[in-house]
């Protein structure tokens, strides 16, 4: 079920040890939408269900908290609580989004299969950006700051899944689906975080890289001009450790283990 009561903080940022320099951002595992928010979606009750178990990356908070309970080193975890149907803080609020062209810039207007989401253009678009995007942005850059001000460096691990058959909003969905996509960045994911992500994540299957999604999440401040940021999107098909849509089964403990062997290699590397 949704949360149509949502309180409390819309993301937090759960502390790790001081000499970690791994932040594990977790976008899209929330479903909680605010009331006020919830009355500007077109969807009944049964068909916003649907589209959330379709939409959220289902279970990657509980793959983050696990990880991190287990790691030598306990990671920072940012974690969005509420759903990307309020704001998706992973894209861009404009023109350069290319999903826009699917109605699924910052603000969604269009479902995952690109039926009416929201009026178009959102009326409300301008105050949601400015009450949830524009906050996470700023808190995401402060959490890299203070990493990179303990620890020289900052580590941003982006976490997602994806289902095991394309949807149609998807606008590269033709390629291939491994069980692992590494979305890379050509400035902030170097060679060693790459090969890193591919040997902890082997256990499970073949890892593809950029695709069916590309790219991985860094504050626009540090974006293309600071190499101590570095980052790699994990977007784990969810085969692997769901019955689609979203019931967990024992593949989820494979998916924490693994994760948790990338960021104990990261964090083994000298700053």
């Amino acid at each position: 079920m949704h949360t149509t009561d949502a309180e409390g903080p819309a993301h937090r940022l759960l502390p790790g040890a001081p000499q970690s320099p791994v932040i594990l951002h977790v976008p899209h595992g929330s479903r909680a939408i605010p009331p006020d928010v919830r009355s500007g979606i077109l969807l009944g009750e049964e068909a916003l269900e649907r589209e959330l178990d379709l939409i959220t990356d289902a279970h990657t908070q509980e793959i983050a908290a696990r990880a991190a309970r287990d790691a030598p080193v306990t990671p920072w975890r940012f974690v969005n609580e509420r759903s990307r149907l309020v704001v998706d803080p992973e894209r861009f609020p404009d023109e350069r989004e290319e999903m826009r062209a699917v109605g699924m810039s910052a603000v969604y207007t269009r479902t995952t299969h690109r039926a009416p989401l929201r009026p178009e253009p959102a009326p409300d678009e301008a105050a949601l950006l400015a009450r949830y995007f524009e906050p996470y942005a700023q808190a995401m850059t402060r959490a890299v700051e203070d990493r990179l001000t303990a620890t020289g460096r900052a580590v941003v691990i982006d976490l997602h899944s994806y289902p095991s058959r394309a949807l149609p909003y998807e606008l590269h969905g033709t390629g291939s689906r491994p069980p692992v996509c590494l979305g890379t960045d050509p400035f902030h994911t170097p060679d060693t975080l790459l090969a890193h992500a591919r040997t902890a994540f082997a256990p499970l299957g073949e890892s593809g890289l950029d695709t069916p999604f590309a790219g991985t999440y860094v504050p626009l401040r540090h974006y293309g001009t600071d190499r101590r940021v570095t980052a790699v999107m994990l977007e784990l098909r969810r085969d692997l450790y769901v019955d689609e849509p979203v019931t967990p089964h024992r593949g989820l403990d494979a998916v924490a283990a693994a994760l948790t062997d990338l960021i104990r290699k990261v964090t083994g590397e000298p700053a």
